[in-house]
């Protein structure tokens, strides 16, 4: 429910959507859609396949694709302690240095607040 609900907020603000429900799935789907931007959760149908999803992309891909801007959408910091995206250097690793995503947004987000960051993900990008 949750992936057709983002799909058509997105296509609606003019996005083209292509939804995977699972890291194998849209790894497989990368080379062909060639997205602008990957939107992801971390928790999958088996766990915590975004991070495997991360880290595969950004080390087995071509550069091309490797490089593409990710903001991962999850409720994970809801429920658990685990922070992998501090927003302020800890001392060992800088803003953003440890899970290498381009943002991170906690669910449930306000389709305004969600198409503001993707923007401002894209613009920052294509600089």
């Amino acid at each position: 429910d949750v992936v057709e609900i983002l799909r058509l907020v997105l296509e609606t603000a003019g996005y083209e959507v292509a939804a995977a429900n699972s890291a194998p799935e849209a790894l497989d789907k990368v080379p062909g859609f060639c997205p602008d931007l990957i939107l992801l959760d971390v928790m999958m149908p088996d766990g915590t396949e975004g991070f495997q999803f991360v880290w595969k992309l950004r080390n087995e891909f071509p550069a091309e694709l490797a490089d593409t801007p990710i903001i991962v959408l999850s409720a994970i910091h809801g429920t658990t302690k685990l922070r992998f995206y501090p927003e302020q250097s800890d001392g060992t690793y800088r803003a953003g240095e440890f899970l290498p995503v381009q943002g991170f947004i906690d669910k449930p987000a306000e389709p305004e607040m969600l198409l503001k960051r993707i923007e401002q993900v894209l613009q920052m990008w294509r600089k």
